[in-house]
């Protein structure tokens, strides 16, 4: 039981940050919950992989739940949504079925080099001038692929990068992150049928797995943030942002750190 309720309380504190940033929730969600399966014995080998398939999967509902608070905030930019979604669709599939061949070691370097990477841009507060407009269709399918194939390797949706790169084509922040929240369904959808199809061609996953994903936690995960992702996407429009992403990138530092100390080790 303490298990379902350990699950349960990451899916309701992922939620809000998913609906407060537009971020698809891997960046904390899948090193705790690879934290949480060594401590069930659970995957083994293929203990990350498994975390990264299951939040993947997780995401699913709340990038639905928070895109749709955002919409209805008139916050997601439909033009660009449309256009990114093939790219994405086909980046993500392609990422989750390169990750999940790839060694675990290699595969927590790589994310916890991201980690860092996204901590470091919400610490720091950067932000790309507004210096161009979005490219045509073809231009952006290409970014949608790009954007799906790294966001499907870190089991995220797509916001540390869809974000920035809205900015830098002159969208305005909160349209940004609604936007972000979106597209953030198209990318869960290619990442989670990856790592299905994939973890479906092994016979070493335990019980209770639907290929990389791990049914009891995704249920869990999605309960518990059923209701916190609506109410993390209202308090964007009425909450500082700026200290509560400071307080979230410190809280990245400290997972990413921890797993890479337990990759080494």
């Amino acid at each position: 039981m303490e298990w379902y309720i350990a699950y349960l309380l990451l899916g309701a504190f992922v939620g809000f940050f998913v609906g407060l940033f537009g971020i698809g929730g891997g960046l904390v969600m899948v090193p705790v919950l690879s934290f949480l399966f060594e401590a069930q014995h659970l995957g083994g080998a293929q203990n990350l992989h498994l975390a990264l398939g299951t939040s993947m999967a997780a995401i699913l509902y709340t990038a639905a739940s928070s895109a749709r608070t955002h919409y209805s905030h008139g916050a997601v930019n439909m033009h660009i949504v449309r256009n990114l979604t093939p790219g994405l669709l086909l980046g993500t599939l392609l990422g989750a079925l390169f990750a999940s061949s790839a060694p675990q070691l290699y595969l927590s370097i790589f994310f916890a080099l991201f980690v860092y990477f996204a901590a470091a841009q919400m610490l720091l507060g950067l932000k790309p001038e507004a210096t161009r407009q979005l490219p045509g269709r073809v231009g952006l399918t290409l970014v949608g692929s790009g954007i799906g194939a790294v966001s499907s390797l870190v089991s995220i949706g797509g916001g540390t990068l869809s974000v920035p790169f809205m900015l830098w084509h002159n969208i305005p922040f909160k349209q940004a992150i609604g936007t972000s929240a979106a597209l953030g369904f198209p990318i869960a959808v290619g990442g989670t049928i990856g790592y299905v199809v994939t973890g479906l061609m092994l016979h070493t996953l335990p019980d209770g797995t639907l290929g990389f994903v791990y049914l009891p936690a995704l249920f869990m995960l999605v309960f518990g943030s059923a209701f916190t992702t609506p109410l993390g996407a209202k308090a964007t429009h009425s909450l500082p942002l700026k200290p509560l992403r400071r307080s979230f990138a410190v809280l990245l530092f400290v997972l990413a750190t921890k797993m890479l100390l337990r990759a080494f080790a």
